[in-house]
């Protein structure tokens, strides 16, 4: 029993011994957590630290590369207005499509030259006029560097357009292509125009060496049919042929005068000359040609003797156009009369010839046209006549004015200014 007792109270000093040394261990190892733990407080708090400074660079980072983004955002559509603008405005006309053939660029200088509307949603080049599809398949499958040409109809009529063929990519046909369209209409109209002035001076230089050639045997013949008619004047049947002879040759003599007036460069002359003298030897000379055609050639001098700064031979050739004129428009038995007088809006500073036919007159519409060189409604003629009369009459400083009804006869009339009047 006592042995019992005694091992029991040796077990009860080891266990609190054992429990003594248990609670020391214990004390230790919580220390030793809790100081694990505030450094791993304290590491987190670095780290924490840590990561909120770069939370804010990186946010500064952002803050940054937006703005530089937002600054490149709209620099980019500055860039795109005014590549917008400048296709807007461009001279030229600018088509773009893909490789499969969908338009996606037309500006408003390409719409107009293809006809199509401002306003229109054009998708693909099959929506464009056949023939401008055409040429663009053309260009595309050759893929070259030149520009051709094609004929559009559109609004304004018809025009001729050029177009080149870039390649996007630099590598051929069969990818994104641009279109460069240009409108050739008035380069094309200028350059016939050129054309056809070359060839009118060449045939005025043509004309005007015959009509110097014919003029020297043309005199020679006028003055033998005038000796003619003197050594005939006794048979009258020679002498009726002699008249048509002289008539015919004063007229070709008219048409060679007006080549050489028309296409010669020289300035008229302008010497004070009598009036009426001009007007009577014109009238003479034209007297057979009246009576070949069975007219009256009347002369009416209303002011008497005036003198007017002319050049006698040309201001003769407006009197001989417009009294060939009346005689063509004129039936047989008809009447020229050519009548002297004040202009009424300057009377005794300026004198005034009408010549006044009862002929079939000039339509309206024609009024406008009938001083155009080469205008004419006589079969055959040159037309030059009436366009010859308004250049000399500028050169005299005078004016040339026509009133006419269709059937109702025409009156041409002159004003000139004058140097000096008598009784």
């Amino acid at each position: 029993m006592a042995m019992t007792a005694s091992r029991n109270r040796a077990q009860g000093k080891n266990a609190v011994v054992a429990l003594r040394t248990g609670g020391e261990s214990a004390q230790e190892n919580l220390t030793r957590a809790f100081l694990t733990f505030t450094q791993a407080a304290s590491s987190l708090e670095r780290s924490y630290a840590q990561l909120q400074g770069e939370v804010a660079r990186l946010h500064q980072e952002l803050e940054r590369a937006n703005a530089e983004l937002d600054r490149t955002l709209e620099e980019n559509a500055q860039v795109r207005a005014y590549l917008a603008k400048l296709l807007e405005h461009l001279p030229c006309g600018v088509l773009a499509a893909n490789e499969s053939g969908q338009i996606q660029l037309l500006n408003p200088e390409a719409r107009r030259l293809l006809g199509v509307a401002q306003d229109a949603e054009t998708a693909s080049t099959s929506e464009l006029q056949q023939e401008v599809q055409g040429l663009l398949e053309v260009n595309s499958a050759s893929g070259r560097k030149s520009e051709r040409e094609i004929s559009v109809n559109t609004e304004r009529g018809n025009r001729v357009i050029g177009i080149l063929r870039e390649s996007m990519s630099g590598n051929g046909a069969g990818e994104e292509s641009i279109w460069i369209l240009r409108d050739l209409t008035e380069q094309r109209r200028t350059a016939a125009e050129r054309e056809a002035a070359r060839r009118s001076q060449a045939l005025a230089e043509v004309a005007t060496v015959l009509a110097h050639e014919i003029r020297n045997p043309l005199g020679s013949m006028e003055l033998f049919t005038g000796l003619l008619a003197d050594a005939s004047a006794h048979l009258p049947e020679t002498r009726q042929w002699i008249t048509h002879l002289r008539a015919g040759l004063r007229a070709l003599s008219s048409t060679v005068n007006n080549v050489l007036t028309f296409h010669g460069q020289a300035n008229a002359q302008l010497l004070p000359a009598d009036l009426a003298r001009l007007v009577g030897e014109t009238m003479e000379f034209l007297q057979p040609m009246a009576r070949q055609r069975g007219q009256t050639l009347k002369v009416e001098n209303r002011i008497g003797a005036v003198i007017v700064a002319a050049d006698s031979n040309r201001l003769k050739q407006v009197f001989l156009n417009l009294s060939l004129n009346a005689f063509r428009a004129m039936p047989p038995g008809g009447t020229l009369t050519v009548r002297i007088g004040w202009a009424p809006e300057c009377p005794g500073g300026a004198v005034r010839i009408d010549f006044c036919d009862e002929g079939r007159g000039i339509e309206k519409v024609l009024l406008p046209r009938i001083f155009d060189a080469g205008f004419t409604t006589a079969h055959g003629s040159p037309g030059l006549g009436l366009a010859v009369c308004k250049k000399i009459m500028e050169q005299h400083h005078g004016a040339i004015e026509v009133q006419s009804r269709a059937q109702q006869g025409s009156t041409f009339s002159l004003t000139l200014p004058v140097c000096g009047a008598g009784a």
